[in-house]
Protein backbone atom coordinates (compact mmCIF):
# COMPACT_ATOMS: atom_id res chain seq x y z
CA UNK A 1 0.00 0.00 0.00
CA UNK A 2 1.31 3.45 -0.88
CA UNK A 3 2.03 5.49 2.24
CA UNK A 4 1.48 9.20 1.65
CA UNK A 5 -1.61 10.57 3.40
CA UNK A 6 -3.01 10.28 6.93
CA UNK A 7 -6.74 9.86 7.60
CA UNK A 8 -7.96 12.89 9.56
CA UNK A 9 -9.34 12.12 13.01
CA UNK A 10 -12.70 13.32 14.26
CA UNK A 11 -10.99 15.74 16.67
CA UNK A 12 -9.11 17.34 13.79
CA UNK A 13 -12.20 17.84 11.64
CA UNK A 14 -14.72 18.86 14.31
CA UNK A 15 -13.98 22.22 15.95
CA UNK A 16 -16.76 21.90 18.55
CA UNK A 17 -15.49 18.53 19.77
CA UNK A 18 -11.92 19.84 19.90
CA UNK A 19 -13.08 22.79 22.01
CA UNK A 20 -14.93 20.36 24.31
CA UNK A 21 -11.76 18.31 24.87
CA UNK A 22 -9.71 21.45 25.55
CA UNK A 23 -11.87 22.16 28.61
CA UNK A 24 -10.22 19.22 30.35
CA UNK A 25 -6.64 20.03 29.39
CA UNK A 26 -4.36 21.47 32.03
CA UNK A 27 -3.80 25.10 31.14
CA UNK A 28 -0.29 26.29 30.46
CA UNK A 29 0.80 29.17 32.65
CA UNK A 30 4.01 31.16 32.71
CA UNK A 31 4.80 29.60 36.12
CA UNK A 32 5.11 26.20 34.37
CA UNK A 33 7.59 27.43 31.76
CA UNK A 34 10.72 25.36 32.31
CA UNK A 35 13.55 26.49 30.07
CA UNK A 36 15.09 24.15 27.46
CA UNK A 37 18.67 23.51 28.59
CA UNK A 38 20.29 24.70 25.35
CA UNK A 39 18.45 28.03 25.56
CA UNK A 40 19.43 28.40 29.22
CA UNK A 41 23.07 27.76 28.34
CA UNK A 42 22.93 30.33 25.54
CA UNK A 43 21.52 32.97 27.88
CA UNK A 44 24.02 32.08 30.63
CA UNK A 45 27.02 32.48 28.32
CA UNK A 46 25.75 35.78 26.96
CA UNK A 47 24.92 37.14 30.42
CA UNK A 48 28.29 36.09 31.88
CA UNK A 49 30.11 37.90 29.09
CA UNK A 50 27.91 41.01 29.24
CA UNK A 51 27.79 41.31 33.02
CA UNK A 52 31.27 40.05 33.87
CA UNK A 53 30.65 37.02 36.08
CA UNK A 54 31.80 33.41 35.94
CA UNK A 55 29.53 30.61 34.78
CA UNK A 56 30.61 28.66 37.85
CA UNK A 57 28.99 31.31 40.07
CA UNK A 58 25.48 30.65 38.71
CA UNK A 59 22.85 29.19 41.04
CA UNK A 60 19.30 28.11 40.15
CA UNK A 61 16.94 28.22 43.15
CA UNK A 62 13.69 27.76 41.23
CA UNK A 63 12.18 24.30 40.82
CA UNK A 64 8.79 22.73 41.63
CA UNK A 65 8.27 22.89 45.39
CA UNK A 66 11.46 24.92 45.94
CA UNK A 67 11.73 27.86 48.34
CA UNK A 68 13.91 30.62 46.91
CA UNK A 69 13.84 32.56 50.19
CA UNK A 70 15.25 29.60 52.14
CA UNK A 71 17.83 28.75 49.48
CA UNK A 72 21.48 28.85 50.61
CA UNK A 73 23.03 31.55 48.41
CA UNK A 74 26.84 31.28 48.35
CA UNK A 75 28.93 34.45 48.57
CA UNK A 76 29.50 35.94 45.14
CA UNK A 77 26.82 33.85 43.44
CA UNK A 78 24.58 35.04 40.61
CA UNK A 79 21.01 33.80 40.36
CA UNK A 80 20.39 33.04 36.70
CA UNK A 81 17.07 31.27 36.36
CA UNK A 82 13.53 31.35 35.05
CA UNK A 83 11.39 32.23 38.10
CA UNK A 84 7.58 32.03 38.45
CA UNK A 85 6.45 35.14 36.60
CA UNK A 86 3.38 35.56 38.81
CA UNK A 87 5.58 36.55 41.79
CA UNK A 88 8.46 38.11 39.88
CA UNK A 89 8.11 41.52 41.54
CA UNK A 90 8.29 39.90 44.99
CA UNK A 91 11.35 37.86 43.99
CA UNK A 92 13.19 40.91 42.68
CA UNK A 93 12.45 42.88 45.85
CA UNK A 94 13.80 40.01 47.96
CA UNK A 95 17.04 39.87 45.98
CA UNK A 96 17.54 43.63 46.02
CA UNK A 97 16.85 43.85 49.76
CA UNK A 98 19.32 41.04 50.48
CA UNK A 99 22.10 42.13 48.15
CA UNK A 100 21.84 39.06 45.91
CA UNK A 101 23.01 39.42 42.32
CA UNK A 102 20.63 38.13 39.67
CA UNK A 103 19.90 37.81 35.97
CA UNK A 104 16.33 36.56 35.56
CA UNK A 105 14.03 35.60 32.72
CA UNK A 106 10.94 37.81 32.68
CA UNK A 107 7.96 38.60 30.45
CA UNK A 108 9.09 40.65 27.48
CA UNK A 109 6.98 43.72 28.31
CA UNK A 110 7.78 44.10 32.02
CA UNK A 111 9.38 47.55 32.06
CA UNK A 112 6.71 48.52 34.60
CA UNK A 113 8.82 46.72 37.23
CA UNK A 114 11.19 49.67 37.10
CA UNK A 115 8.67 52.04 38.66
CA UNK A 116 9.67 51.08 42.22
CA UNK A 117 13.39 50.35 41.87
CA UNK A 118 14.49 52.29 38.78
CA UNK A 119 17.98 52.87 40.16
CA UNK A 120 18.59 49.14 40.64
CA UNK A 121 17.23 47.31 37.60
CA UNK A 122 18.31 46.83 34.01
CA UNK A 123 15.97 45.35 31.41
CA UNK A 124 17.30 43.31 28.49
CA UNK A 125 14.73 43.35 25.68
CA UNK A 126 15.28 40.37 23.38
CA UNK A 127 12.12 40.42 21.23
CA UNK A 128 11.84 36.64 21.10
CA UNK A 129 9.03 34.21 21.93
CA UNK A 130 10.69 31.25 23.60
CA UNK A 131 9.01 27.85 23.27
CA UNK A 132 9.34 26.35 26.74
CA UNK A 133 9.34 22.69 27.79
CA UNK A 134 5.53 22.68 28.18
CA UNK A 135 5.18 24.09 24.62
CA UNK A 136 3.98 27.44 25.94
CA UNK A 137 5.33 30.30 23.83
CA UNK A 138 6.14 33.40 25.87
CA UNK A 139 7.54 36.74 24.76
CA UNK A 140 10.61 36.72 26.98
CA UNK A 141 13.11 39.31 28.15
CA UNK A 142 15.49 39.55 31.09
CA UNK A 143 15.96 41.70 34.18
CA UNK A 144 19.18 42.10 36.18
CA UNK A 145 20.89 44.21 38.83
CA UNK A 146 24.33 43.66 37.30
CA UNK A 147 24.47 46.64 34.89
CA UNK A 148 23.81 49.65 37.18
CA UNK A 149 24.72 52.25 34.57
CA UNK A 150 21.99 51.10 32.15
CA UNK A 151 18.21 51.06 32.68
CA UNK A 152 17.35 49.18 29.48
CA UNK A 153 18.95 47.86 26.32
CA UNK A 154 18.21 45.47 23.50
CA UNK A 155 20.34 42.45 22.64
CA UNK A 156 20.52 41.67 18.90
CA UNK A 157 23.12 38.90 19.26
CA UNK A 158 21.24 37.17 22.08
CA UNK A 159 17.93 37.47 20.23
CA UNK A 160 19.40 35.94 17.08
CA UNK A 161 21.03 33.08 19.01
CA UNK A 162 17.85 32.24 20.93
CA UNK A 163 15.70 32.34 17.79
CA UNK A 164 18.04 29.90 16.04
CA UNK A 165 18.01 27.47 18.98
CA UNK A 166 14.27 27.94 19.45
CA UNK A 167 13.54 26.96 15.85
CA UNK A 168 15.80 23.92 16.11
CA UNK A 169 14.06 22.82 19.32
CA UNK A 170 10.61 23.13 17.74
CA UNK A 171 11.64 21.03 14.75
CA UNK A 172 13.17 18.34 16.95
CA UNK A 173 10.16 18.17 19.27
CA UNK A 174 7.50 18.23 16.57
CA UNK A 175 6.31 14.72 15.96
CA UNK A 176 6.60 13.73 12.34
CA UNK A 177 3.32 11.89 11.88
CA UNK A 178 3.52 9.11 9.33
CA UNK A 179 0.87 9.84 6.73
CA UNK A 180 -1.26 6.90 5.73
CA UNK A 181 -3.45 6.51 2.66
CA UNK A 182 -6.37 4.21 3.30
CA UNK A 183 -7.17 1.81 0.46
CA UNK A 184 -10.44 2.16 -1.44
CA UNK A 185 -11.86 -0.82 0.46
CA UNK A 186 -11.76 1.21 3.71
CA UNK A 187 -14.57 3.76 3.92
CA UNK A 188 -14.81 6.20 6.82
CA UNK A 189 -17.81 8.26 7.84
CA UNK A 190 -15.88 11.38 6.87
CA UNK A 191 -15.44 10.19 3.27
CA UNK A 192 -19.01 8.98 3.02
CA UNK A 193 -20.20 12.36 4.23
CA UNK A 194 -17.86 14.13 1.80
CA UNK A 195 -19.44 12.31 -1.13
CA UNK A 196 -22.91 13.24 0.09
CA UNK A 197 -21.83 16.84 0.54
CA UNK A 198 -21.01 16.93 -3.15
CA UNK A 199 -24.29 15.42 -4.26
CA UNK A 200 -23.18 11.82 -4.71
CA UNK A 201 -25.54 9.23 -3.21
CA UNK A 202 -23.82 6.07 -1.94
CA UNK A 203 -25.43 3.22 -0.02
CA UNK A 204 -23.64 0.25 1.58
CA UNK A 205 -25.56 -3.06 1.75
CA UNK A 206 -25.07 -4.80 5.08
CA UNK A 207 -23.86 -8.02 3.45
CA UNK A 208 -21.16 -6.16 1.48
CA UNK A 209 -19.27 -4.57 4.38
CA UNK A 210 -18.07 -5.11 7.90
CA UNK A 211 -16.89 -2.80 10.65
CA UNK A 212 -13.09 -2.41 11.26
CA UNK A 213 -10.96 -0.28 13.55
CA UNK A 214 -7.49 -0.77 12.03
CA UNK A 215 -5.79 -0.90 8.67
CA UNK A 216 -2.27 -2.25 8.20
CA UNK A 217 -1.51 -1.69 11.87
CA UNK A 218 -2.87 1.86 12.02
CA UNK A 219 -5.86 2.71 14.21
CA UNK A 220 -8.80 4.41 12.50
CA UNK A 221 -10.46 6.91 14.82
CA UNK A 222 -14.19 6.17 14.96
CA UNK A 223 -13.75 3.01 12.91
CA UNK A 224 -14.58 2.38 9.25
CA UNK A 225 -16.29 -0.05 6.93
CA UNK A 226 -14.35 -2.69 5.01
CA UNK A 227 -16.06 -2.93 1.62
CA UNK A 228 -16.21 -5.82 -0.78
CA UNK A 229 -14.08 -5.45 -3.90
CA UNK A 230 -17.15 -4.82 -6.02
CA UNK A 231 -18.46 -2.15 -3.66
CA UNK A 232 -14.99 -0.59 -3.38
CA UNK A 233 -14.96 -0.18 -7.17
CA UNK A 234 -18.38 1.47 -7.01
CA UNK A 235 -17.13 3.72 -4.22
CA UNK A 236 -14.13 4.79 -6.36
CA UNK A 237 -16.45 5.71 -9.23
CA UNK A 238 -18.72 7.64 -6.86
CA UNK A 239 -15.78 9.56 -5.43
CA UNK A 240 -14.55 10.48 -8.90
CA UNK A 241 -18.00 11.83 -9.73
CA UNK A 242 -18.08 13.77 -6.43
CA UNK A 243 -14.61 15.19 -7.10
CA UNK A 244 -15.63 16.33 -10.58
CA UNK A 245 -18.73 18.00 -9.13
CA UNK A 246 -16.62 19.66 -6.43
CA UNK A 247 -14.17 20.97 -9.03
CA UNK A 248 -17.04 22.33 -11.11
CA UNK A 249 -18.56 24.03 -8.08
Amino acid sequence: MTVHRRQMTFEETNADYKAFLEKFERKKTTDDCYTPENIFQCVAEWAAKRCGFSLSSIVRPFWPGGDYEAFDYPDGCVVLDNPPFSILSKIISFYLDNGIRFFLFCPGLMLSLARKRTESLTFIVSRVSITYENWARVNTGFVTNLIPEVIAENAPELTSAIEEINERNRKEKTKQIKKVSLPCEILTAARLGWMGGHGEKFSIPRKSARFVTQCNGYSIFGGALLLSRKLAAERAAAERAAAERAAAE
